[in-house]
């Protein structure tokens, strides 16, 4: 089986029952924030998630507006430099967390359990041929 098949399997499966869910959908940009913040080495800033993920200023703050509106990260002055604004995790957003990656283990135990023909023929369905990159097909040849 091909291992970019079966990551994206494991992807497609995984954003299914998140959609599925009652939890509100967060942007590909949103969910690599707020997994910064909780999985990254702190303190954090706007600044310091700009730099690390290579992505403006203006586009984190408006990601962090809608991560702050769901209650999945707090923004507070920073006291040592009132100019710095710090980025903190909360409750709420390590249970969202927690229960992604609840989800993510059952799409993993479900792809696992699925015969290797039918994980290569679900990607294939799934897209036509002229669609797929060329390095996917050399993967798969």
């Amino acid at each position: 089986m091909s291992a970019q098949f079966k990551n994206l399997e494991l992807w497609r499966r995984t954003l299914v029952a998140s959609v599925r869910g009652d939890a509100p959908d967060l942007s590909a940009r949103q969910m690599a924030l707020l997994l910064s913040v909780y999985i990254g080495e702190g303190p954090h800033t706007v600044r310091g998630l700009a730099q690390a993920l290579k992505i403006s200023k203006p586009a984190v703050s408006r990601a962090l507006d809608r991560l702050g509106e769901l209650g999945y990260i707090r923004r507070q002055r920073d006291d040592l430099d009132r100019r710095n604004v710090l980025v903190q995790k909360t409750g709420s957003g390590s249970s969202f967390l927690v229960n992604y990656a609840d989800l993510i283990s059952s799409a993993l135990s479900q792809v696992d359990s699925l015969p290797e023909r039918e994980i290569n023929l679900t990607v294939e369905t799934a897209v036509s041929p002229s669609a797929v990159p060329s390095a996917w097909v050399s993967a798969v040849a």
